[in-house]
């Protein structure tokens, strides 16, 4: 497994692909806000604010007008101090899965290498070690847990979202990157055992 740089903080991004780069460079919890989807999910809103307080987060979007505008609406409800600003740099060409360009034409944090990433991150003043996580829970663990692919799995993964105080919109693969951030192997194993329906 390569070593990736450990970021005690949540990290806010705009969509899917943001979060599928971000998660083979660093070791976060990593959130994303769904685009403008944030505007209207106040849901996803108030768990951004609850990380924020209780661990801080770290806003990295795309350097165009809409990536300021989620970041703006974001940071506006979050105190300064529990809260890292990332910005990329405005870099000019178009994603490889896109047929064409944005509409300014600049990269977003997909479309970003993994050294401007880290050197954005770096900026910002987030603090982070270099880790190998020894022992991950996995999606298979989820499975054999019953917490996917099984007949009552929906009930049981909600029942484990309230017990680790988690919104129910989460993925599994969230879920997973939250309980490796917060618990080892076998204090999943523990709760998951535990865990009443």
């Amino acid at each position: 497994m390569s070593e990736k740089l450990k970021i005690s903080q949540a990290v806010i991004v705009e969509g899917k692909y943001d979060k599928i780069k971000l998660e083979g460079i660093i070791d976060a919890f990593i959130i994303e806000t769904d685009g403008f989807g944030i505007f209207k999910d106040k849901k996803r809103l108030a768990f951004i604010k609850k990380l924020a307080r209780e661990r801080g987060i770290a806003v990295i979007t795309d350097s165009d007008h809409a990536g300021f505008m989620i970041r703006n609406y974001i940071s506006s409800g979050v105190p300064k101090d529990r809260i890292f600003n990332v910005y990329i740099p405005d870099i000019y060409g178009k994603e490889k899965r896109k047929k064409t360009a944005s509409k300014e034409g600049k990269l977003g944090v997909e479309g970003m290498t993994k050294e401007v990433i880290l050197e954005a991150f770096k900026k910002a003043g987030l603090e982070f070690s270099e880790v190998e996580c020894e022992n991950p829970v996995t999606p298979y663990d989820l499975y054999e847990a019953g917490f996917s692919g099984r007949e009552n799995s929906k009930e049981k993964r909600r029942a484990l979202l309230r017990a680790l105080d988690l919104p129910e919109f989460l993925s599994a693969s969230s879920l997973i990157s939250c309980i490796n951030n917060t618990m080892t192997r076998e204090e999943f194993l523990s709760l998951a055992q535990g865990l009443e329906l």
